[in-house]
Formats: C-alpha cells, structure tokens, sequence
C-alpha cells in the first residue's frame, strides 16, 4: 500500500526516532522514503522597521547547506543502509512546506507521513508539537505520528513471536472505517508473519441516568455494528485489507462518558476497561480525523485532536477519502475561477 513515505526531521533526535519505523515500513512494502527538512524563514528572518522580514542570501545560503549536509549524514545511518531514500531541502514554513510535498501529484506521490509530535524550539528547529497537529488536520494521506521518548515497538507474544496490535475506533459512519486499511498494513509489516492483530472498539456514551433495559439496547446496538463491522473486513469488503495481511480481528465496546477518554483507557490498559469482548493493551492507535455527528455517531476530529493529547501511544491519523476529495474538487474550481 505505501510507496512513498514522507519522514519530515528537524536536526533534533526525537525527530529521528522515527526512522527505524520508517525503514521497516520502506524494507517491508518496497517503498521510498524521503528525508525532508525545512529551513524556517520566519525563524531566520531579520525585521527591520522600515521593511518587512529580511533574510540575507548567505544566510540562506548557508543554512541550507548545512540542511543538506545533515540530511547526507543522516541517510549514511546503518538502519537506512539499503533503503531506497530522496533527500529533499526547502525553505519556508515547516508545516506549509510538509503538506505541500505530500499534496504534490507527480510520478510518486506520497502516500504515508511518519513524523515525531515534538521537537526543540530555537532558531534552526521547529515545534514540531504544533507542525504535527496541523500536518495530521490537513494532510492527504495518513499520518502515523510517534511520541516523544516513545516509539512504536512491538510486544513480545508468548510464543516469541514479535507482533503489532492496534485498537481502532469506529463509530456508526462509513468514514470511521478510512483509518483500518492504512492500520491494517502497518500492523502486517512491523509484526512477524501473520501475528499482527486489529482491535476494533466503539465506545457507547452511556446517559447519566439510564435503566438496565435502555443500557442493554444500547450494547446491543454497538455489538451488531462491531460484528458487521469486522464481517466486512473478512469478507474483503473494506479495500486493500485482504486475507494476504494474515491478520487477526478482535473487537471490544466500552460504556463511557467521555469518548476520547475510554479510548486512551481502552488502548492503553485493556480487558480493565472493556464492557463486552476481547482487549488488550495496544500497541498504536489508528482513527480518522472527522465522522459524522447524530445519533450513534461522533464528531471524531475533536476526539482525535483530544486522543493526540492525552496518549503516550503512537497515533495514526487518517482523513476520509471523500473529504479529501472534496476539497480537491473545491481547489480545482477555484483555480479554473482564478484564470
């Protein structure tokens, strides 16, 4: 599925934390990664009263040669020895210049972000706590996004056997499923063969004063959802999620008051918070970054945004095809209107 993984690094090591991930997806799919780092215009900049912001030419000059330099000694590392790799330096906004690479329709385009959600602040280093928010807002593509100190490791089964497994959230809207075929192929190339798991969860907001037959209806309702759910994914119904991945799907639903908050508890702490089925503590969270709002459904950008801040757990964001399109549509009109 990903033939083009975009890996934004800012000089500092939590940035680079996220290349041995990087380098498994590449190795485990066949894809390019390419090392992009962003000379910040607006941190190098000198304003003067008279004028607006000034930047002199050897100081550009020379940033982005020290920018390319660290990119040469970065794809020189052990772990990225024999991967297909671009080195690719611009200059601007940090977060303009990331979603433009990975909106950019050439031969290949991107199809995978995997950043780190914070770096230094200064001069030469972008925030990236707040560059990560605004790439996995408007991104295109997927967005895996590891935490600062944390990376995405795998557990060990009893068997031995190294696996991935992620807990992904749905509700009762057809976007909600965008996030599992992205999920479902990182989990399929970071586990050993045919031991990575999808965890399906739902999280049903109980009223606060609600009777036992009102409540029971309401688990009812989740567990058919979850079962139609993963029948469509074993019957192939959800694209690119096929029976070649050799995974295994289990599904859990949580009684909660907070949606973001029974998600965190579900992924991180398992069968203690689940209501119905089978949990475990997970090892990512993969979830689209809008639903639909109404009755059995959430409005799942600000719960992902709320996610985002509350885990320590790698996070996959993942916008919904047809709002991507959309805006495609909408940009294409207002370039024709332009000319």
């Amino acid at each position: 599925m990903f033939q083009h993984i975009l890996v934004p690094l800012d000089g500092s090591s939590c940035a680079e934390q996220v290349l041995p991930v990087a380098a498994r997806l590449a190795r485990a799919s066949g894809a390019t990664i390419m090392l992009l780092t962003v000379v910040d215009s607006a941190h190098e900049a000198v304003s003067y009263r008279m004028a607006g912001p000034y930047m002199p030419p050897d100081t550009i000059e020379r940033d982005l040669t020290a920018a390319q330099s660290y990119l040469d000694q970065v794809s020189q590392r052990s772990l990225l020895i024999g991967a297909s790799l671009e080195k690719h330096v611009d200059l601007g906004n940090p977060a303009a210049m990331i979603l433009s690479r990975a909106e950019a329709l050439t031969e290949q385009p991107i199809d995978l972000i995997v950043m780190s959600s914070h770096g230094y602040t200064g001069i030469k280093r972008w925030f990236l706590g707040s560059v990560a928010e605004k790439i996995a807002r408007h991104a295109p593509v997927p967005v895996l996004i590891l935490r600062e100190g944390e990376p995405l490791r795998t557990h060990v089964r009893f068997d031995g056997m190294s696996a991935i497994r992620a807990l992904i959230p749905v509700d009762t809207s057809a976007r909600s499923l965008d996030a599992i075929p992205p999920a479902a192929h990182i989990v399929a190339a970071l586990s050993s063969q045919e031991h990575g798991h999808l965890q399906l969860t739902q999280i049903a907001v109980v009223p606060e004063h609600v009777d036992k037959t009102e409540r029971d209806r309401l688990i009812r309702e989740v567990r058919q959802n979850l079962d139609a759910v993963g029948q469509s994914i074993r019957e192939g119904l959800v694209a690119d999620v096929g029976p070649d991945l050799h995974l295994t799907l289990s599904w859990a639903l949580s009684m909660e008051r907070d949606i973001a908050e029974g998600i965190v508890r579900l992924a991180e702490k398992g069968e203690q918070f689940a209501e119905v089925g089978d949990a475990e503590r997970c090892d990512l969270i993969a979830m689209t970054t809008h639903g639909a709002t109404g009755l059995g459904k959430w409005a799942v950008g600000s719960i992902t945004e709320r996610v985002l801040h509350a885990t320590r757990l790698p996070l996959l964001i993942v916008r919904p095809a047809d709002m991507i399109e959309k805006e495609h549509r909408q940009r294409e009109s207002q370039e024709q209107a332009a000319r």
